[in-house]
């Protein structure tokens, strides 16, 4: 077998990583005018392709190498994740030359991806130990739904129905973030003090149910447009929540080591966007796009090249030691992070907001420079764990 179609996160990393700096490419020259796309396709373009087209790639990496090491099922390889990343590049495809399909076939081809991953992956959960995994289905239900409410909009010139496409599509990764973010986070951190004979508290379950209810109800909150005060106390809520358990994992121990802080950053970018949610509510002239794109951009941006990194090398048998290259990528998108955010808070001028999107962009060129050959040559020996 191809080493590429030997493990889900192979395909789906190397495609995201390429996919991510494109589609922002593509879609800055769709509003140059240098790219024919319909009028609904281009005003929802960056929006959609950059959840449902980049993330959902990096994603489904995690998901399809995590889920079945926790569970004991067979990984899915060979065709079946061939024809995964064939419906994702579908998707892609119709997307950008959407103008030359015949009406709905848009909708047909994108959407046919998220049904045939959860097709794909719910024996998998269904076969879980642990309760926590099932949490993994709600999420995904979300991204179908908010995909295909999203695509029905574009139909029907439905602007509030395609603005709730990618609410829904957000706060499902929102979950999903703080699920596997919750569950991945403090056991790589516990391992890393232990063996240098610090103590690490283990997962409470109470808590981690507390969590996920405060995300569902901050995102009933953001998706109903509540009032002020519903939506500062779920924000306030889920800040005090994820906080605590933040604080459970010690994770300023981690300081030196830069695949266990990319992750912890990560995780307290998740409270921060939470809190200037808050803000967003409490202060009119604050545009909540700040809070959005610190989630996308620091939580989600420092999540995925510190994960993916620890995946690759992990997976491929490789020691756990993030490369110089991919170091100055972390500091790449943390920059990146802080300049978009900015950008939004104080109204700078568009260099700021370029010069965001280059370094966002820099972060995952470094990674295909420095894992692109990994993940299409055959894994290693493993080796020990750091």
């Amino acid at each position: 077998m191809n080493a590429l179609w030997s493990s889900g996160f192979r395909p789906f990393f190397l495609l995201g990583a390429c996919y991510g700096p494109l589609a922002l490419a593509l879609n800055l020259a769709a509003r140059a005018g240098q790219w024919p796309l319909g009028e609904g396709v281009l005003v929802w373009g960056h929006a959609h392709e950059l959840l449902y087209g980049f993330a959902t790639a990096t994603a489904c990496g995690v998901l399809l190498t995590a889920l079945p090491g926790w569970t004991g099922a067979a990984e899915v390889r060979g065709a079946r994740l061939a024809g995964l990343v064939a419906l994702w590049l579908a998707g892609r495809l119709a997307w950008w030359f959407g103008e030359w399909l015949p009406q709905g076939w848009l909708l047909a081809i994108d959407c046919a991806f998220f049904p045939a991953l959860l097709l794909t992956v719910l024996p998998t959960i269904r076969g879980a130990r642990k309760r926590l995994i099932l949490w993994t289905l709600p999420p995904l239900l979300g991204l179908t739904a908010g995909n295909l409410l999203l695509h029905l909009a574009l139909l029907q010139g439905d602007v509030e129905q395609a603005r709730f496409g990618i609410a829904l599509g957000l706060h499902a990764f929102m979950f999903m973030f703080s699920l596997y973010a919750g569950l991945l986070t403090p056991a790589f951190t516990r391992g890393w003090l232990r063996a240098r004979g610090e103590h690490s508290h283990a997962i409470l379950a109470p808590l981690e149910y507390a969590t996920a209810l405060s995300m569902v109800l901050f995102a009933v909150a953001d998706l109903t447009h509540a009032g002020t005060a519903w939506m500062v106390t779920a924000c306030a809520l889920a800040v005090a929540v994820h906080g605590w358990r933040f604080a459970r994992w010690r994770g300023w121990r981690t300081a030196s080591e830069p695949l266990l802080w990319t992750l912890q950053l990560a995780y307290a970018f998740l409270i921060a966007a939470i809190a200037l949610r808050a803000a967003c509510a409490l202060i009119p002239t604050l545009r909540p796009d700040a809070w959005i794109h610190l989630f996308t951009l620091g939580a989600l941006g420092m999540c995925k090249v510190g994960l993916m990194t620890r995946v690759v090398l992990r997976h491929t048998g490789r020691p756990l030691n993030a490369p110089p290259w991919m170091k100055i990528g972390f500091v790449a998108m943390l920059a990146a992070t802080l300049l978009r955010l900015a950008f939004t808070v104080h109204q700078l001028s568009a260099v700021v907001l370029a010069l965001s999107a280059l370094l966002w962009s820099l972060a995952f060129l470094l990674y295909l420079l420095c894992f692109a050959g990994m993940l299409l040559r055959p894994s290693l020996p493993r080796v020990a764990l750091a």
